[in-house]
């Protein structure tokens, strides 16, 4: 961690301890006297929500693990009969890992954005960045494995369209890509063999996930929170310890975001659950329409906006791939979109086309809509959407930080926050 120790040992056992196991030391500089900006905002508070979410996700995971078991034949009754009805308490364990799926989802969306807004990825923080973009990959693979447990019909549908996607390599490598899909499955076709390996690598990558959360945490520590204003610190009178000032805040926030989970859990605990996946999995029928989770579902329908499979592979893999590079696409020397109003515009827009690729996802492949009395596809919408979250990295970010009239950046963060005015500095060259 940066900077020098502040803690004292006060007792006789704290000082034996920390000569040999430091870790009231490193709770003390990460978590009580860590110099945070003084001008965080309740988006920085999503760090510790989703903190949370992991430790909900990986209690309520090991509870379910003791009691479904893995195998084709019995794994939906065991969920269905026995979890929900035999279990103790164990629809509120079901529905609990189920919602904070999604609450997790919805968390690390808002933490992401948030980063992209106040330019969180700009150096030094570009491991940071990478780190977190790591965790939301595994976050995606582990809530897909997940997805196939319950072993109804969307599950089994749902792996077995998404393992077949590795077959179209087949295209480039011919007998690779289904050499690939037949390991992926364990036999040839999805069965008990392909349950077991995904329940294994589901009870595995959350432990993964927090070791890399870790990580995370280490690289924020080491050039400190960047802020809403998105400048350097300067001193000690632009910080403040994060102990009590942020872990109140903190705990606010997070009270609100468990009162919203719990209003889902116990109210609509089925709001983004498949009506199809309380169906056991039948391989002879396939269900109408086959739609993954609806966090997954802008991914989905760029998928589907290609008609060719192996392109619309490249495509999806080349979408998430992109979040990694996002550090050297931005060329602007400022940080926040706050003195960007350009950027601060094509932002908005982009939000707005993440959430109309979620809704085209959620859609039937054939939809179509009437507009001004002509019915038009909505794959068109999706490819148009597809089209611009590349233009968005690959060509607004940037052009847009060479081009960019910014507005001056404050000389501070300490000045704008104790309401001094400021002096204006414009951007370094």
């Amino acid at each position: 961690m940066s900077g020098q120790s502040t803690y004292e040992p006060k007792t006789a056992f704290t000082r034996w301890l920390d000569s040999r196991l430091p870790i009231l030391r490193l709770t003390n500089d990460t978590m009580t006297t860590f110099p945070t900006p003084r001008n965080l905002n309740a988006w920085y508070s999503f760090g510790a929500i989703l903190t949370f979410c992991l430790g909900v996700q990986i209690v309520t995971g090991i509870v379910l693990a003791m009691h479904f078991v893995p195998n084709a034949g019995l794994a939906f009754d065991s969920v269905e009969n026995g979890i929900m009805r035999d279990v103790n308490y164990g629809w509120l364990m079901r529905y609990m890992h189920a919602t904070g799926a999604s609450m997790f989802f919805l968390a690390v969306y808002i933490h992401m954005f948030r980063g992209l807004y106040y330019g969180s990825y700009k150096a030094p923080r570009e491991v940071l960045w990478i780190l977190g973009v790591l965790i939301y990959l595994l976050m995606m693979a582990t809530a897909f494995f997940g997805y196939v447990l319950p072993w109804g019909q969307m599950s089994f549908w749902a792996a077995t369209v998404i393992t077949s996607l590795f077959s179209s390599i087949d295209q480039i490598l011919p007998h690779v890509g289904t050499a690939i899909t037949y390991w992926l499955w364990g036999d040839f076709a999805v069965g008990d063999a392909t349950l077991n390996r995904f329940f294994s690598l589901h009870y595995l990558l959350p432990f993964v996930i927090a070791a890399v959360v870790g990580l995370h945490i280490w690289a924020l520590h080491v050039p400190g929170n960047n802020n809403p204003l998105g400048i350097d610190v300067k001193g000690p009178q632009d910080t403040l310890p994060f102990h009590p000032y942020y872990t109140v805040k903190d705990a606010f926030f997070l009270s609100l975001f468990v009162i919203l989970f719990a209003g889902l859990l116990f109210f609509a605990p089925n709001l983004f659950n498949n009506p199809d996946n309380y169906t056991p999995a039948n391989p002879l029928v396939t269900p109408p329409d086959i739609v993954p989770e609806w966090y997954l579902l802008p991914y989905y329908a760029m998928l589907r906006s290609v008609p060719q499979k192996l392109i619309g592979v490249l495509v999806l893999a080349a979408a998430i791939l992109t979040l990694f590079f996002i550090p050297w696409l931005d060329s602007s020397k400022v940080r926040s979109c706050r003195f960007r109003p350009v950027m601060r515009l094509v932002f908005w827009v982009f939000a707005a086309d993440c959430l109309m690729l979620g809704y085209l996802g959620a859609q039937t492949a054939d939809a179509t809509r009437t507009i001004m009395g002509a019915e038009v596809p909505l794959v068109w919408f999706a490819r148009g959407g597809t089209l611009f979250y590349f233009a968005f990295f690959w060509i607004l970010m940037p052009v847009l930080g060479r081009i960019e009239a910014t507005r001056p950046l404050p000389d501070s963060i300490a000045r704008p926050v104790l309401g001094r005015g400021a002096p204006l500095a414009a951007p370094a060259e």
